[in-house]
C-alpha cells in the first residue's frame, strides 16, 4: 500500500509526502519535551547523511503548526515538522495508542519510524523507539541497504 499525505509544515507550507520521496518519516508526542527534543536534535545532527543517501526527513506530532515553528526555530532543525491536528495520518500510520501516566489513561503518539520508498511502500519500520541511538539505528538500517 502506497502511502499519500498532505499535512500543513513548519516551514509554512503543505508538506506533500509523494513530493518528498523517499522519506524518513518519525511520529513523536510534543514539541519541546526532554525525548523529542533529543530525538529531533539527533535526526538533524544526521541530516546531511540522510540526505546523502537521497532521503527527507520529516517529523509528525498532533502540535499546532505555530508549536512547530518555535520549535524548530528554538533547536534550529533544518528538516520539517508536520502538524496531524486531527490525528489523520497519525492513524493512517496506526501510531495512536493507549498509554498511561501517573495512573491516568489516555490517547497518545507512540514514538515511531517509518520509512517510506520511492513508490511510497513502507520499507522499514520501529515501533515503541527508544531515544537514543535510534535516527543512528535508521541511518545504518539504510547505509547497509545502500551498500
Amino acid at each position: 500500500m502506497a502511502y499519500r499525505f498532505s499535512l500543513p509544515s513548519s516551514s509554512g507550507s503543505i508538506f506533500n509526502s509523494e513530493d518528498n520521496l523517499p522519506l524518513v518519516l518519525y511520529f513523536y508526542p510534543k514539541d519541546s519535551t526532554p525525548g523529542c527534543t533529543t530525538e529531533g536534535l539527533d535526526f538533524n545532527a544526521r541530516l546531511a547523511d540522510f540526505q546523502a543517501l537521497g532521503y527527507t526527513v520529516a517529523g509528525i506530532s498532533r502540535d499546532s503548526v505555530k508549536s512547530h515553528q518555535n520549535f524548530c526555530a528554538k533547536q534550529q532543525f533544518r528538516f520539517e515538522l508536520l502538524s496531524d491536528a486531527d490525528e489523520t495520518v497519525c492513524r493512517l500510520f496506526d501510531v495512536i495508542k493507549s498509554k498511561k501516566l501517573y495512573g491516568r489513561e489516555y490517547e497518545g503518539i507512540e514514538r515511531s519510524t517509518f520509512v517510506l520508498d520511492a513508490a511510497g511502500e513502507i520499507r522499514h519500520e520501529w515501533r515503541k523507539v527508544k531515544v537514543a541511538g535510534h535516527a543512528q539505528q535508521v541511518l545504518d538500517t539504510l547505509r547497509a541497504e545502500a551498500a
